[in-house]
């Protein structure tokens, strides 16, 4: 079995509202939020900026952080 690769990460806007989130594949998600691909709170407040992530073993270990 392979390494599983999770990441925490943390979004922000313009007018600094955050959003934190958890994926497995972060360049795919950070796209989906910069071009409004994903309905819902980043794309009313216009969440487009990664400001943090981090990387975890386990999805486990990514929402305890």
């Amino acid at each position: 079995m392979g390494h599983q690769r999770f990441f925490v990460y943390i979004m922000a806007s313009r007018s600094r509202v955050l959003y934190t989130g958890v994926t497995r594949d972060l360049p795919k998600r950070v796209y989906s939020h910069r071009h409004g691909l994903i309905h819902g709170f980043t794309r009313k407040y216009r969440v487009t900026r990664l400001v943090f992530f981090e990387e975890t073993s386990s999805a486990r270990a990514a929402f305890e952080r």
